[in-house]
C-alpha cells in the first residue's frame, strides 16, 4: 500500500472512531481531499485508492490540474478565497465552491454557472473565530446571506463553512465548531434545505465531527506536508 492510500485509510479509520464518540453513523461525514499544491499524479493516486473529492484552492493550478486529469469521474471543490474575476472558470469547472462570503460573489457563479451543468453547490463561509485575517461573514449575517444565495438560479446552497481561529483550548475549538452548527440548526429551523457543514481538518476532524460535522477538509494526513508555495 502507498503513502497516499495509506494515509486515506488512517483518515477513514479516524473519522469512523470519532462518528462512533458522537454517536453518529461513520456515513454522515464526508472526507474532501485537500490536494491543492500536490500535483495531478498525487490526485491520481488517491482515486487509484478510493478518493473521489478533492478541494482546490489555487485557480491556475486546478486549471492545469482538471485538464491532466480531464475523464476522471472526480468531484472538483473549490475552497479558496475568490477573485471577482476568476468566478466564471471556476463556475465552469467545479461542482462545489466552499467560499461564499458575499452576495456579489454568489450572483457572478450563478450569472457565469453553465445551464448544460447541474446547479453549483456553494457553502456560506463564516467567520466564527472573528479573525481579520480570514474572510468569512460574520455569524449573525450568515442566515439572510444563504436566503439570498438560495434565490439565485444555478446556485444550490447546501450549508456551511468555516475556518476556526488557532485554539489551544479543545473546548475552544469545540466551540468554534458548535457555534458553526448552530446557525445550520437555525437555518433548518427555518426551512432552509440545508445539509452540509464544512468544518475539521487533519489537525481537529474529531472535534468538528463531535460538533456535527458531515464534510471534513483533509490535507497533510493524506499527501503529507506541503511545500512552501507562491501560487
Amino acid at each position: 500500500m502507498g503513502a497516499i492510500a495509506a494515509g486515506l485509510q488512517a483518515c477513514h479509520t479516524r473519522i469512523e472512531a470519532a462518528c462512533r464518540m458522537a454517536g453518529r453513523r461513520p456515513g454522515e461525514v464526508g472526507l474532501l481531499a485537500v490536494s491543492k499544491t500536490f500535483p495531478a499524479a498525487a490526485v491520481r493516486e488517491a482515486w487509484q485508492a478510493g478518493q473521489r473529492a478533492f478541494g482546490e484552492s489555487y485557480l491556475q493550478e486546478a486549471v492545469a490540474k482538471l485538464g491532466e486529469l480531464e475523464g476522471l469521474p472526480l468531484d472538483w471543490h473549490f475552497i479558496g478565497p475568490i477573485q471577482s474575476n476568476k468566478t466564471r472558470p471556476i463556475a465552469e469547472l467545479f461542482q462545489w465552491v466552499h467560499s461564499i462570503d458575499r452576495l456579489k460573489l454568489a450572483e457572478r457563479l450563478s450569472a457565469a454557472r453553465p445551464e448544460s451543468l447541474p446547479s453549483l453547490n456553494v457553502l456560506i463561509q463564516v467567520n466564527v473565530g472573528g479573525e481579520a485575517s480570514k474572510r468569512g461573514v460574520a455569524p449573525d449575517e450568515a442566515l439572510p446571506l444563504a436566503r439570498a444565495v438560495m434565490q439565485l438560479p444555478r446556485l444550490r446552497c447546501r450549508g456551511f463553512m468555516t475556518i476556526p481561529r488557532p485554539a489551544d483550548d479543545p473546548m475552544d475549538e469545540r466551540g468554534q465548531f458548535a457555534a458553526l452548527r448552530q446557525i445550520y440548526e437555525a437555518a433548518r429551523a427555518a426551512g432552509l434545505e440545508v445539509d452540509t457543514l464544512s468544518m475539521g481538518t487533519s489537525d481537529d476532524l474529531e472535534a468538528a465531527i463531535l460538533e456535527g460535522a458531515t464534510l471534513v477538509r483533509i490535507g497533510t494526513a493524506i499527501f503529507g506536508k506541503r511545500a512552501p508555495t507562491e501560487i
